[in-house]
């Protein structure tokens, strides 16, 4: 019972033999009762019209003879047995005795007649069933009045009697249970068979989905769901489409970014054990050591900014870092970052334009990290510029946003790199540095609600950060928190 087409035709197996069961406990009990109701009221109903004769007679006081034939008329107008049953009192007691058979039979020993028992107690037309030698048979009774001239009171003499057999009644609900019972195995039938066709015919749908999963999940992203109907399982295979897509295209990121910081890890590396092994000559002058060690600084910083940027993308990537919603002057911030780059600026022989607007600008951001994307904007501006080009960084804010721009007159991103320097390890000029800086800061950018572009041509690029605008300055209620690619 693992497999689902033989769990779906098990369900459609009991869901059809409850139905059968539901229809069957609603009709056949039921069945017999309506229809020997309905005979007893169709015999009611001719016992009232076809007595008038047989009262004419017992009321004239016709001979036996007139009498005996009129039972039968009005047997033969009913269609059924009618009997006179005459009433003898003893010690007040009422005794029937039979006065008139339309079969000719004034010994009647079968029948005990219930239902004149019961018009003789009620006085008025009464029905009951009972079982004869002929099997089991409805009556109708009708009691007959007649006038005491002593007494001028109407006074019970008699009962008329009419008796139906019930065997056809049992041979219709025989025959109808019988349609039932095997209309419903042949409906019992239909539905395994169709429930069993319809789930093969999903299983097998499912399970080239499995197989394809499988495919997939072992890292064969050649393999292609069969989208092959517009149901559930259609869509359902939609999905997986788009996740195989979204898969391969993580995955080969995924290899590009091990290949690219293996590469990036590598060169670093060699580097300082090829600067090591020349260290080691004894015959090294000490303005050849002392450029050597200079070169040894260079890359250990170079490949712990590395180290540092990788940590803090894969703990972006892996949601580990949480960003606080709090309220900042994007003005004091900005200047206290421009007096750190002040060292590297004028190393650089570059000027720093900076103007900070009179008014705060209060900005909602987590102010550590919105330092750590400026500083990114201004070291990427001195590493992708020739020395002495100027620098400028700018402040303002409208329409409930918040923003700072650094612009640098260098000489510009081509066109067709623009859309990539977001990218990790992406660089459009190959000079010095990871190329992760801007990938970080865009995903801590977004973190915070808010944005990270770029703008160039010939002479001048500028970087620009948008933020929520802050009402205050005082701390906002309320958090971002980083949560992976998927909860910006």
């Amino acid at each position: 019972m693992r497999s689902l087409a033989n769990r779906l035709a098990l369900l459609f197996l009991l869901i059809t033999l409850g139905a059968m069961v539901v229809v069957y406990v609603a009709v056949v009990p039921n069945l017999e009762s309506s229809l020997v109701n309905d005979r007893s009221q169709r015999l009611q109903a001719s016992a009232e019209r076809m007595s008038r004769t047989v009262r004419e007679a017992i009321d004239a006081n016709m001979p036996v003879g007139v009498l005996d034939q009129r039972v039968r008329q009005a047997a033969d107008q009913a269609r059924a047995r009618v009997t006179l049953l005459g009433i003898r009192r003893r010690s007040g007691r009422a005794e029937l005795f039979v006065k008139s058979d339309s079969n000719a039979s004034a010994d009647i020993q079968d029948l005990d007649f219930p239902a004149a028992t019961q018009a003789i107690e009620s006085g008025r037309r009464a029905s009951a069933t009972e079982s004869g030698a002929d099997g089991r048979v409805v009556e109708a009774a009708l009691p007959l009045f007649f006038t005491d001239r002593a007494s001028a009171r109407r006074v019970l003499g008699s009962v008329l009697v009419y008796t139906a057999p019930l065997e056809d009644v049992r041979a219709n609900v025989s025959l109808v249970r019988n349609r039932i019972i095997i209309a419903g195995l042949l409906a019992l039938l239909a539905a395994v068979a169709a429930g069993y066709i319809v789930a093969r015919s999903l299983g097998r749908r499912v399970g080239r989905l499995e197989h394809v999963a499988r495919r997939v999940a072992a890292g064969d992203f050649s393999a292609r769901f069969p989208v092959d109907g517009d149901d559930e399982l259609g869509r359902l295979a939609s999905a997986l489409v788009d996740m195989q897509r979204q898969l391969a295209e993580l995955d080969t990121a995924r290899r590009r970014f091990i290949a690219t910081a293996s590469h990036e890890l590598r060169t670093p590396i060699f580097s300082l054990g090829g600067f090591l092994e020349l260290l080691e000559d004894e015959d090294l002058d000490d303005e050849t050591r002392e450029r050597f060690m200079a070169q040894l600084r260079d890359q250990t910083e170079r490949l712990g900014k590395l180290t540092t940027d990788l940590l803090d993308l894969s703990r972006i990537d892996a949601g580990a870092i949480a960003l606080q919603a709090d309220a900042c002057d994007l003005r004091t911030l900005a200047r206290g970052v421009a007096d750190e780059f002040l060292p590297a600026i004028t190393e650089h022989r570059s000027q720093l334009e900076f103007e900070p607007p009179s008014d705060p600008v209060p900005a909602s951001c987590d102010e550590e990290r919105t330092r750590q994307i400026v500083r990114i904007m201004i070291d990427n501006a001195l590493t992708h510029t020739e020395p002495g080009t100027p620098i400028a960084i700018a402040i303002g804010g409208s329409a409930g946003r918040a923003w700072i721009a650094v612009t640098d007159a260098g000489p510009g991103v081509p066109r067709t790199e623009l859309s990539r320097i977001f990218e990790p390890f992406y660089t459009s000029d190959g000079r010095r540095g990871s190329g992760l800086g801007l990938a970080i800061a865009r995903e801590l950018a977004e973190r915070m609600n808010g944005t990270l572009s770029a703008q160039s041509a010939p002479g001048r690029t500028t970087f620009t950060l948008q933020l929520p605008a802050a009402e205050t300055e005082r701390q906002l209620p309320g958090a971002v928190h980083g949560a992976g690619r998927d909860g910006r």
